[in-house]
């Protein structure tokens, strides 16, 4: 960093911030005090919990042994990457006076530590999150025993923890990274997002397909067949689908979120040094960073005033959401307040920066209400789906494939919007009067700099309120996970009730989270894809003299590989959702058939269903995870940089669309 010609001013800054993201573990490691100090409840309470406990363990040491290979092996890759993609003219400025080799192995090791940093961080998050949301439904059990608001404070403190770690972590990470590389940092952070992106991988996926099949092999043979309760002590698979409920809404969707954290920091330094290079101002590095601990501060301050005042549903969702428009307000105030009093020497002036990072609260606070009109209990669409179930289920899954692909043409709409108020934004941009002799940026990639840096810093602004995402949606299996303990152990009607309630708010925050995690993931892609241009333009100003052109042929073939990228991923995990709820299926059929299951004088064996969905979720997610790995390094082997370019964006289009489909159509029929 003694490099960079920062002033003192800014070097405490740098620390600052750093300082920050350690408050916020300190934050997630006070909450956790609080509420292991909780009482867990009745013996009979704590039974149920224990099997949920263990089957969540169980799942996370098998998760563990199946990734630890990929991570050394990527490590390996990653290392050996430098004597393949060459480090850049920053790192070789920043390690001035030192042999080529040894710069080689510095930036070979940056890239290897970064990655190791990303996957560990990402690992982290989803497993210390996903063990406080078990160590959180039991309390929150007990808790509904008492009063509402308590059992509120309990639950939603208890995913706080997650979204803390993921808020802390993720900018620790990434400052840590800049502090010692510099202007070289973009070498050390394309390693630490990728390691960030395939935790993501299989944290997500892997957990989607535990849970699923633990749903669907519960509920058609339980339900369905035997006209059970949802949560029956007597259904073989309902421990596991408890247990899904966490590993894929709290670990799988924590770590989803922490690589959109992850990506958007990257790209927005690896952008600001862009235009550090460009225009010779240093604040374009270092205000992503200040936006980032400015949330981290908003976050603490948010989730810790959702409290409820009283004994009703609605209470919940308007003191979660409360909280969650104070961290937004807080975020807006302390962004002014830094654009002008540290930006406003730049370029184009202050309120550029301060305008794109708001766009991206405001995107965070419209994605959250466009999701809850498509899937609240209370919405037309879903009325209109209630209403439709009379006509028998066929006319139910129209409505309800009707309601997805409406609501994925709004949610593209408003992104399409954000990203062309970043380009209005950064539109008057003197870009000519930045070019120089020998520069490899023409007027034209200048201008498309500026833009792109704007759309990154909407995704950062986006992000900013992390900590409040992250503990909605995990909040939603903690209290799922507390109304089917509640149930199995026979608690008394009112705290029955009082979990029931939180149960459906629980839904609402979930479909909600999921909603602004795909609209940051895309805007993450799309600020991600411009740092690439960038990136080959630097290397090789003619790669891309022309833009990506989608008359180019290799382009166009880039684009359809692109755009079936994300329904083949679909189409394979869904084909093992199915394999595995049909051995799910097949067990709690067995199990039903022994003597004294369904008298409930004996006991199902829990465990051997959890470790069905277990095994058959770690066995598919390899291939899943090496087409994801592979393919885009064929494309680009195979098909040419052009090729490439046109892939990203074809992948990011697709995803788009086919993810807001499947969470909205899901949520509503939820």
């Amino acid at each position: 960093m003694e490099t960079m010609g920062l002033t003192t001013f800014e070097t405490i800054a740098v620390w600052l911030v750093l300082g920050i993201a350690i408050l916020g573990l300190i934050y997630a490691v006070f909450l956790r005090r609080q509420i292991l100090r909780e009482d867990k409840g009745t013996a009979e309470m704590q039974e149920v919990w224990d099997a949920i406990r263990q089957g969540a363990d169980a799942y996370l040491s098998r998760q563990l042994r199946t990734i630890l290979p990929f991570i050394v092996l990527l490590t390996i890759l990653l290392f050996l990457s430098v004597y393949i993609v060459e480090p850049t003219p920053e790192a070789m400025e920043r390690f001035a006076g030192r042999s080529e080799e040894t710069i080689r192995l510095i930036v070979g090791f940056g890239r290897a530590i970064g990655f190791i940093f990303g996957a560990s961080f990402s690992l982290t998050v989803g497993q210390i999150g996903m063990r406080m949301a078990v160590q959180g439904n039991v309390r929150v059990a007990a808790a509904a025993r008492t009063s509402f608001r308590n059992a509120l404070k309990i639950a939603y403190r208890a995913g706080t923890i997650t979204g803390m770690l993921t808020d802390g972590l993720g900018l620790f990470g990434g400052t840590i990274l800049f502090v010692y590389f510099g202007k070289a940092a973009p070498d050390a952070l394309l390693g630490f997002g990728f390691g960030g992106t395939l935790l993501a991988l299989f944290m997500r996926v892997g957990g989607g397909i535990f849970t699923k099949a633990a749903d669907v092999g519960a509920d058609l043979v339980g339900k369905v067949e035997q006209g059970m309760a949802e949560d029956d002590p007597r259904n073989a698979a309902v421990i596991a689908d408890l247990v899904g409920d966490n590993v894929g809404d709290c670990a799988g969707m924590a770590a989803d979120i922490f690589e959109s954290y992850e990506v958007t920091i990257v790209s927005g330094l690896i952008l600001g040094i862009a235009l550090t290079a460009i225009t010779g101002h240093i604040e374009w590095i270092l205000y992503p960073l200040l936006v980032r601990g400015i949330g981290v501060l908003a976050s603490i301050v948010g989730t810790y005033l959702v409290k409820g005042q009283s004994d009703g549903r609605g209470d919940a969702m308007a003191a979660i959401f409360k909280g969650f428009l104070t961290s937004a307000a807080i975020s807006v105030v302390m962004f002014g307040l830094v654009a002008f009093f540290y930006m406003k020497g730049v370029p184009g002036g202050w309120w550029r920066p301060f305008l794109s990072t708001t766009a991206g609260v405001l995107l965070a606070i419209v994605i959250d209400r466009l999701t809850d009109y498509f899937t609240g209990s209370h919405a037309k669409p879903v009325e209109e789906i209630k209403k439709s179930t009379e006509s028998g289920p066929a006319t139910t899954i129209l409505s309800g494939l009707g309601v997805g692909y409406e609501s994925s043409v709004w949610s593209a709409v408003v992104i399409a919007i954000t990203i062309g108020g970043a380009l209005l934004i950064y539109s008057g941009m003197p870009a000519a009067q930045f070019v120089t002799a020998g520069s490899p940026f023409t007027a034209g990639v200048i201008q498309v700099t500026f833009v792109l840096y704007g759309v990154a810093m909407t995704g950062i602004g986006m992000l900013t309120l992390t900590g409040n995402n992250v503990a909605m949606d995990s909040f939603g299996p903690i209290v799922d996970n507390a109304n089917g303990i509640g149930e199995m152990a026979g608690l008394d009607e009112d705290a029955r009730q009082i979990m029931a309630d939180l149960d459906a708010v629980g839904n609402t925050t979930k479909a909600i989270t999921k909603g602004i995690a795909i609209g940051s993931a895309v805007i993450a892609a799309v600020s991600l894809f411009g740092s690439f241009i960038t990136d080959v333009t630097r290397i090789d100003p003619e790669a891309l003299a022309s833009g990506i052109r989608v008359s180019e042929p290799l382009v166009f073939i880039g684009l359809l590989l692109g755009g079936a990228l994300p329904w083949l991923f679909s189409s394979l995990a869904i084909k093992s959702v199915s394999r595995a709820a049909g051995l799910m299926v097949a067990e709690v059929r067995r199990q039903f058939r022994l003597p004294g299951i369904l008298e409930g004088t004996v006991k199902p064996d829990y465990r051997r269903a959890v470790t069905i969905s277990t095994v058959a979720a770690q066995r598919d997610l390899i291939n899943l995870a090496l087409i994801a790995i592979l393919v885009p390094v064929a494309v680009g082997l195979l098909l040419r940089v052009e090729a490439l370019g046109g892939f990203q964006a074809g992948i990011i289009l697709s995803g788009q669309l086919l993810a807001v489909f499947m969470s909205n159509a899901g949520g509503a029929w939820d």
